[in-house]
């Protein structure tokens, strides 16, 4: 199938939209994004049907939609069930540990899951000199790198599961990278939070090394928790995970006190917000995809930092999802193999590098921009709830992605896939 050019337009004009609207004229974009993400998807399925005759696609597109909202959805709720009571004011080292234990839990709970699960006593724990910073790292830690090590931590992984990547196979491989980038990231973040410390008055010092007692409420909803994550295997029939998904976001929704969601401010705003720009992204971006998937056919002699770096930069503005299962491709058909199960294809050297390569590069590089990974406009949004300074989609590129996460992925880059 020949794709235009013109069709990834759509796509195009949404990410501006997205980066520069809520900068230059908020009060219009708050009223009317949902109108600018529908009729922009529109117009590409509705090329796509009638033009194209491409009905296989939209539907996969859709199919791809539903599971992806459901998924980060239902968590949203889950988690949005549990209230950890905290110590109002924390110290550089209390954060970093937490940052710590929320990297940990992205691959038990996957980021979406530690995120919402983690968002609000973060929030709340750093109230007195909560900075953008501090949101920008918990993004770039919890709702990212940290759930590179298991399927459940990010979708690319579990799509890689699908394939037939073996669940543990990426653990071993990816530790090493996942510890460098974990330690470089809470290194670079402990130094500006000491700064941020010292520079506070001597009264809000002394206050914040007090302890507290911590307290969680709402412990059945890590049942229903543990029902998604295994709900997350079921393969067939079609919707039949989603179904069970479903049932228990409303059950958990329903059997939860209504303490615990006003004590965290729970509203649909901020997952309402994901949907609506999301459904926008994954309809405009199916040019795009199918540009890449086109050109990709035409490469030859890859290394593992091509992947890398391709898989990642795509990843930062497109789902990486979709991403990941474009590069794969390339891989199997680089080593012309594909006829070979990917458990077999694995036990090669090379194609077991480019794996590595692409499963690092999507994971990691979705922390680059607000709708790099599902999680990262959800925390933004939760955060704009709670009146803490956010940065514009720009500035966090200018001010925290080019200067302080792209050196970290330069290193992971130059220690493992130079």
């Amino acid at each position: 199938m020949n794709v235009a050019y013109f069709l990834v337009l759509p796509f195009a004009l949404l990410l501006l939209l997205i980066a520069l609207a809520p900068l230059f004229f908020p009060n219009w974009w708050s009223k009317h994004y949902p109108k600018v993400s529908f009729s922009l998807g529109t117009i590409v399925l509705v090329y796509y049907v009638f033009y194209l005759n491409s009905n296989e696609i939209v539907v996969h597109t859709i199919t791809e939609y539903i599971s992806f909202i459901v998924l980060i959805g239902a968590l949203y709720i889950v988690s949005g069930g549990i209230h950890i009571s905290t110590k109002d004011l924390t110290n550089p080292k209390e954060n970093v540990l937490l940052l710590l234990v929320g990297a940990i839990l992205a691959n038990l709970l996957g980021t979406t899951g530690a995120s919402m699960l983690l968002i609000r006593p973060w929030i709340k724990m750093n109230k007195a000199r909560i900075q953008p910073y501090h949101i920008v790292f918990f993004i770039f830690i919890v709702s990212n790198v940290g759930g590179s090590l298991t399927p459940i931590g990010d979708p690319p992984l579990f799509l890689g599961y699908l394939k037939g990547i073996p669940f543990w196979w990426i653990t071993s491989r990816a530790f090493p990278i996942w510890l460098t980038a974990i330690v470089l990231l809470l290194l670079i973040f402990y130094f500006l939070d000491r700064i941020n410390f010292k520079s506070q008055k001597k009264s809000v010092v002394k206050e914040i090394e007090r302890t507290d007692v911590w307290k969680v409420d709402g412990l059945i909803n890590f049942l229903f928790l543990g029902i998604i994550l295994l709900a997350v295997f079921i393969k067939s029939p079609l919707f039949l995970r989603e179904g069970v998904i479903i049932v228990t976001a409303i059950a958990s929704y329903y059997t939860t006190k209504k303490t615990i969601h006003t004590a965290n401010h729970f509203t649909f705003h901020p997952i309402q917000e994901v949907a609506i720009l999301f459904a926008g992204i994954f309809a405009t971006m199916i040019p795009a995809l199918e540009l890449l998937r086109v050109q990709a056919q035409t490469m030859t002699s890859l290394t593992p930092s091509f992947f890398y770096w391709n898989t990642g930069l795509l990843s930062s503005f497109l789902d990486n999802a979709p991403t990941y299962l474009s590069f794969l491709s390339v891989a199997e058909g680089n080593i012309n193999i594909t006829s070979i199960p990917i458990s077999e294809l694995l036990l090669n050297p090379t194609f077991s590098s480019f794996i590595i390569a692409i499963s690092i590069g999507a994971v990691f590089f979705g922390a680059n921009t607000y709708i790099g990974n599902g999680p990262n406009f959800m925390v933004k949004s939760i955060a704009e709830h709670y009146k803490v300074p956010t940065p514009s989609f720009v500035r966090y590129i200018t001010h925290f992605t080019i200067p302080f996460l792209l050196p970290v992925l330069i290193v992971i880059w130059l220690l493992f896939f130079n």
